[in-house]
């Protein structure tokens, strides 16, 4: 039997797993599953005679190097930060390693070694990154196969509540960490390149510029740019491309009311507020507003935010309750940050008999001697149900994919690296089709970046 490690059985392990399970009789797949919580490992296990749970805290270095060093290839679901001491003990001992994370300049300092022992370190091959790369690069490639010069490329992708389980005026629950979505976009301003002219967007106005998109009979979205999207220029082989975008895409109207929360400085991480365990919502609230000793805190927040009591963004901000004084938020010393995640999670965590959706949207513009063309590729993906969710589906199933090509010798290229070569995402881009997740391709008529009848 094979042994496949795998560390990390969070939300987004289970079609991952379920993967590997369902192929390792065939395979002769031993999978070790293994978790800070006994309980999370055996859960995913499924009691399978293929499968074994172990209690794994990746801080102890003895527990650590024992379970790597007892399997031939690791996957790593743990968050990014804490990939680098799994990958350090896979060169130690051999292993080749997968992750679903943005390469980190620790791990891309491994490079070399990871060479030199000829293994393969598989990162960014989830959804967002992962999927991404492969389903752009596949049509990149093509393009310039033809003969054809790329002239505007953008990408965008969010991870949404399917619209039978959109219950809320936000249209939107939390599909993925919410800590990330309540800290998206800080640590710089956002880069991006328009017809050739660099942009940059601080964080403050990040929400304030937002591009839209009707995407396939899905309705209309917005999206917001990314921290950094001029670093793909070089990956993708597009350094002179004259338009480069990324964008993470919501409904309509969504950023507008979260920009409130931005100026306010309710997503502020970098300082603790005093006896914020007694403090209840409205208290909160009330922090980040004038004092006045008349006005009530829902009459300073509309004014002070230039907010009519009949628009639907005065309604959204009712509807999480963040007026209430008798709910209280109950942890101590926290952050801005921290507070207004535990706000939402009362409204925006998913319910058990609800669906999530994942919306990938590339545009691609390119000239021959016929001119300028352009492409759209679209991916929409509804999950199944609160285990195995689009979010799981696109993040493990392509990670798994990897895991099983690296395994039986047929991606074997070495190093550090993404999935951006035909030998990665073609027989993976090909499988997933099998697990329902597609793209629509159409030829459209090209438009470049025109602010007046595409871009708002």
């Amino acid at each position: 039997m094979r042994k496949i490690l795998i560390i990390g059985a969070g939300r987004s392990s289970s079609s991952l797993i379920k993967y590997l399970l369902d192929k390792s009789s065939e395979e002769k797949l031993h999978i070790t599953i293994a978790d800070v919580f006994l309980q999370h490992a055996k859960d995913k296990t499924n009691n399978h005679p293929n499968a074994f749970a172990i209690e794994l805290d990746v801080f102890d270095e003895k527990q650590r190097k024992e379970a790597i060093k007892n399997a031939d290839i690791v996957i790593s679901m743990l968050p990014a930060h804490l990939h680098i001491e799994v990958a350090k003990n896979c060169v130690e001992f051999n292993k080749h390693l997968v992750t679903a994370s943005y390469i980190s300049k620790e791990m891309k300092a491994l490079d070399k070694e990871v060479k030199n022992k000829g293994l393969v370190f598989m990162n960014e091959i989830g959804l967002d990154p992962g999927i991404d790369h492969m389903s752009a690069m596949q049509i990149i490639d093509r393009i310039r196969e033809n003969g054809s010069k790329m002239i505007l490329f953008e990408s965008f992708c969010g991870g949404l509540v399917a619209p039978e389980s959109d219950t809320n005026l936000w249209n939107y629950k939390f599909t993925w960490n919410p800590r990330n979505v309540v800290l998206a976009g800080q640590g710089g301003a956002s880069m991006f390149i328009q017809e050739g002219t660099y942009k940059y967007i601080p964080y403050h106005k990040l929400f304030r510029r937002t591009e839209f998109l009707t995407i396939n009979g899905s309705g209309k979205f917005e999206a917001y740019a990314n921290r950094d999207s001029l670093k793909y220029r070089s990956i993708y082989g597009l350094d002179d491309i004259p338009t480069m975008y990324r964008g993470t895409i919501r409904k309509v109207g969504f950023s507008r009311a979260w920009n409130v929360f931005v100026q306010l400085g309710m997503t502020d991480d970098t300082y603790t507020i005093e006896d914020s365990e007694n403090m209840s919502y409205r208290d909160f609230t009330n922090l980040f507003l004038a004092y006045s000793p008349s006005d009530s805190v829902e009459l300073k927040f509309r004014s002070y935010l230039k907010i009519d009591q009949d628009d639907v963004m005065w309604d959204k901000f009712v509807e999480l309750d963040i007026f209430n004084p008798n709910k209280k938020v109950g942890l101590k010393n926290a952050t801005p940050a921290q507070i207004l995640q535990k706000i939402l999670m009362d409204s925006w965590t998913l319910q058990p008999e609800d669906k999530d959706m994942i919306v990938m949207h590339h545009i691609f513009g390119y000239q021959n001697e016929s001119g300028k063309h352009q492409i759209e590729s679209s991916m929409v993906i509804k999950g199944d149900d609160q285990t195995y969710t689009a979010m799981a589906k696109t993040v493990g199933l392509p990670v798994a994919m990897a895991t099983l090509r690296i395994l039986n010798g047929d991606i074997t290229t070495p190093g550090v690296q993404l999935p951006i070569t035909k030998e990665v995402y073609e027989p993976i881009l090909k499988e997933l089709e099998d697990y329902g997740i597609t793209f629509v391709e159409k030829e459209v008529p090209y438009l470049g970046y025109n602010p007046e009848s595409v871009k708002g």
